[in-house]
């Protein structure tokens, strides 16, 4: 497996090996040890599997709050997606930057998001699914989120149709203007 820092040097893309041959392939996609030795400590408690029929579905910006902050360590395993990390430690000297990167099923990678970071997709194909480890258990009560849109951290979303497909609770969620981060 290859890991490699993003520009926020806390989030990880990780690159497991494939071995293939005419039937298809095998990988190896998670080994506690190797991911400890790489920055990347469980332990992970859930994993969540999500589907999105079609392209220019949009699910984040989201996190949760102390004491239920989740690490999410999110792939892709069918279709694709661009998978966002925004910094939102308030100490962080990338408060409010993000990164992303593309996700497939044929690509394989994997991108590991720290808590102290809200985090979102959008898919690029249609019949999309995603699959993320997180380090705790989801906890409605300690949910938060970010604006998909918010020109303060400036994603440049490569949607289909101008618009994404948003549930009822993205499209209401704050900027980072005014934000009081809960994580330090």
């Amino acid at each position: 497996m290859d890991f490699e820092r993003q520009a926020i040097p806390d989030v990880v893309l990780v690159r497991p090996k494939r071995f293939g041959d005419a039937r298809g392939f095998f990988s190896e996609t998670f080994r506690a040890s190797l991911y400890a030795e790489n920055g990347i400590a469980g332990p992970f408690v859930q994993d969540n599997h999500a589907y999105s029929a079609d392209a220019g579905v949009l699910r984040g910006l989201h996190f949760q709050k102390p004491p239920m902050a989740q690490g999410k360590l999110v792939r892709c395993v069918r279709g694709a997606i661009l998978d966002v990390a925004v910094d939102i430690r308030k100490s962080s000297p990338t408060y409010g930057q993000h990164v992303a990167a593309e996700l497939t099923a044929e690509n394989g990678a994997q991108l590991y998001v720290p808590v102290g970071f809200a985090h979102g997709y959008l898919t690029l194909t249609p019949d999309s699914e995603v699959e993320y480890k997180v380090t705790e258990y989801y906890a409605p009560e300690t949910e938060g989120g970010l604006a998909w849109d918010d020109p303060d951290i400036g994603i440049d979303w490569p949607l289909p149709n101008g618009a994404p497909s948003l549930s009822p609770k993205d499209e209401v969620l704050p900027g980072l203007a005014g934000f009081d981060s809960p994580f330090d």
